[in-house]
């Protein structure tokens, strides 16, 4: 309904897979299990149109994608002849000595 292009670039697998999740439990605990025995008597066809009329209502705004920017680079470390590094390991090392 919204176009598979637009879905692939905007849309958040997870931000969708989650809200799914959350309304599908609420959804389980608020409304009465005769009422979802309808769903069992309709025709595929029937269902089909059903979902397509019900996804065309969906805000894609809720689910956009945050794509992470370019990683920034390391800072080059700066050797200072004054205070070199010393492992932990060899202060232990030598101690015991």
């Amino acid at each position: 309904m919204h176009g598979l292009q637009k879905i692939e670039k905007e849309l958040s697998g997870y931000y969708l897979a989650d809200e799914i999740s959350s309304v599908y439990q609420g959804m389980f605990i608020a409304i009465p299990e005769e009422y979802w025995v309808e769903f069992r008597k309709i025709l595929t066809a029937q269902l089909i149109k059903l979902l397509k009329m019900l996804s065309k209502k969906v805000k894609l705004s809720r689910f956009k994608k945050h794509p992470r920017g370019p990683k920034k680079p390391k800072p080059k470390r700066v050797f200072d002849p004054k205070h070199p590094h010393v492992s932990t390991a060899k202060l232990i090392a030598n101690r015991k000595k």
